[in-house]
Order: C-alpha cells, then structure tokens, then sequence
C-alpha cells in the first residue's frame, strides 16, 4: 500500500513538474516593446474574430503603420486613408486625433465602419512574432494584423 501512494505520488509529482517546463512563459511568446510595433506595415487579418478576406489587388488594403520619428499613425481602412497620432508605453497604445479621407466605397461589406469602430477601442497591444494585436481595455483583440513583407 505504502509503494502505490509513493509510486502515485511521485508519477503525479512528475507530472505536474513536466507540465511546467513545457509551458512556455508569457514573455517567450508575447513581447510588448515599442520598437516591435513602430516603422512596419501592419495588414489587417481581422476585425474582432472575423476574418478579413481582400484582394491584393483591392486599392487601401485596411493597414496600419506606426512612425517612431513623428508619432504619427497611418495606415487604411478598407476604403479610405486613415491618420492620426499615437502614444505607446511598454503594452498601452493611444490613438488620438485620427482622421481619414471620405470616399464612398461599394460591396467592401463594411469593413471601413467596423475597422473604425475597433480602432476607437484601442487601449493596449501585444506583438506576437510577426503578428500585432490591438486590445480594448479588457484584453479582448479588437484588431489583428501580420507583418507585411516589404520589397526591396
């Protein structure tokens, strides 16, 4: 009887440890550093958890860039060009002053009125290996997007 409670105790003791060690900590996989975030292109891949579907060809793909120089925002909605200026700290992301051009766009299935409205929840940001997400101040992904690759 005293073997079993041994043999139980140290199987679920091995267990539990190994369970630990192949947990990746929160920092290997998510990294919230500014410089991560600035001077990139960001490509929309959803809104919420509704995937973006656009076509490479579509003209203002929605995207989003962030300038370390000039702490301004640029980027697209789907429809139009988007702007504005930015504060980041270690994981919080403001926009503030954003505006955007006002064209009338057909059959994009409002991806400009939602790209908007989950822009204006914006409060945090995590970066993900080549992928960033916008996060409202729960912590829900409002916006995620992949690292465009740049020509050279």
């Amino acid at each position: 009887m005293l073997k079993q409670l041994v043999l139980i105790t140290a199987l679920g003791t091995a267990a539990i440890l190994s369970g630990c060690e192949s947990m990746p900590s929160s920092s290997a996989t998510s990294t919230q550093n500014p410089q991560l975030l600035q001077n990139r292109t960001w490509v929309a891949t959803h809104i919420g958890n509704t995937a973006i579907q656009t076509s490479p060809q579509a003209r203002n793909i929605p995207s989003i860039q962030f300038d370390e120089a000039t702490k301004r925002v640029s980027g697209a909605d789907g429809c139009n060009r988007i702007m504005g200026s930015y504060s980041v700290n270690r994981d919080t992301l403001q926009l503030s002053q954003m505006a955007g051009t006002r064209m009338a766009c057909l059959n994009n299935n409002n991806i400009d009125r939602d790209f908007n409205d989950a822009l204006a929840k914006v409060t945090h940001y995590k970066t993900i290996g080549k992928t960033l997400q916008l996060l409202d101040r729960y912590g829900n992904p409002v916006l995620k997007f992949e690292s465009a690759v740049q020509p050279r």
